[in-house]
């Protein structure tokens, strides 16, 4: 298991700055490291190296990577097609080549997310620092386990209702008319085994973000107020998907800057602005990534005993939260994410009976 770890906040060179010297300072204690970018210039100026699509090694236990979608989805999409031969006497899509597909918005997360998945279970890194957007993308891309979980359960249930679902799977006679005029491989278990592939990996995903010592976010601003108000939104955002932050990492030349409360109880970490090439003056600021984020808030914390679930939601108030209760789960709508809350069977079945606010936390009562 890696650490996962990516920032969150100011644009520019200055957050990619912090994310080469956050992987130069693990791969220093001897971690090996992964430092991953998007298909962007500045990785690669910055680093004084041309990059591409595969690992490379640039120093003692470093390696660097450039995602290209255009590479990503061409390797994704010969997956699909094995999947589909499974089930289809006659794939349709065999035809259909990866390099001719265009890349639609969004694909870019999601193929990144999926090769930071593929190099997190390769066992081959300790820490992967994922030098992504910095914002409300980053943020929707690793809380996209959760949410895809969300239209896999609920589609899957919804069909399986469904007067379609229940003749499919009860009918002796429709398993073989599929069979034969659709040219598919159609049994009860092959229905439900890509959707068991899914969510495993989709339960894993869930798993690894509720883990701080394997995912966490440090959110980078300056002491400009634009700029502070840009990175507590993120920060609140990142909470309502369930992802960790550790702490705050203030760009200035001067150490004796300080921010306001915006980010209590975060601790705050000030770096200096890097000049390019180098990198020990920053990197000898940089906070305990792994230390910091085990002792962050957490994002949701479920209490049983109390019939409670407490989310952090720092930079919301209450007329800025939506709650709406769908039989077992509970939608929680802020800003611009949204969160599906799976409650546990103690819970279940139960109406909320109140919430407020109090000291960053919605708290909700059942």
């Amino acid at each position: 298991m890696a650490l996962i770890l990516t920032f969150l906040g100011k644009g520019g060179s200055d957050r990619t700055k912090i994310a080469i010297a956050a992987a130069k300072l693990l791969a220093s204690q001897g971690k090996r490291v992964l430092l991953a970018g998007q298909a962007e210039p500045a990785l690669s100026i910055l680093l004084g190296a041309t990059l591409g699509p595969d690992p490379q090694e640039i120093g003692p236990n470093l390696q660097v990577v450039q995602f290209q979608t255009a590479v990503l989805l061409e390797r994704s999409w010969e997956e699909v097609k094995k999947l589909e031969s499974q089930y289809l006497r006659t794939p349709i899509l065999k035809e259909i080549y990866g390099q001719e597909l265009a890349v639609l918005p969004g694909m870019d997360t999601a193929l990144a997310l999926n090769a930071i998945r593929e190099y997190d279970e390769s066992g081959k890194y300790d820490a992967i620092v994922y030098d992504g957007s910095g914002d409300s993308s980053t943020v929707r891309m690793l809380g996209m386990p959760e949410s895809l979980s969300w239209y896999v359960r609920r589609f899957y249930q919804l069909f399986i209702n469904s007067d379609l679902g229940k003749t499919i799977s009860e009918s002796p006679l429709i398993q073989p008319l599929i069979s034969t005029f659709f040219n598919v491989n159609w049994t009860s278990d092959n229905f439900s085994q890509p959707t068991n592939k899914i969510n495993n990996i989709l339960d894993k995903g869930k798993a690894a973000l509720a883990d701080p010592k394997h995912i966490a976010a440090f959110l980078v601003t300056t002491n400009d107020p634009v700029e502070v108000a840009t990175t507590r939104y993120l920060w609140g955002g990142a909470q309502q998907v369930g992802l960790t932050v550790g702490g705050v990492i203030l760009v200035s030349s001067d150490t004796n800057v300080a921010l306001g409360e915006e980010f209590t109880p975060l601790p705050v970490s000030v770096v200096p602005d890097a000049k390019l090439g180098d990198w020990q003056p920053l990197i000898d600021a940089l906070p305990n990534f792994v230390a910091q984020a085990v002792q962050a808030p957490k994002p949701i914390e479920v209490d049983v005993q109390t019939r409670q679930v407490r989310l952090f939601l720092p930079g919301f108030d209450k007329k800025q939260v939506k709650l709406t209760q769908y039989g077992p789960e509970v939608t929680v709508e802020a800003g611009d994410q949204r969160r599906n809350i799976f409650l546990p069977p103690a819970l279940s079945g139960r109406s909320i009976t109140g919430a407020k606010f109090q000291n960053n936390y919605l708290i909700i009562s059942f």
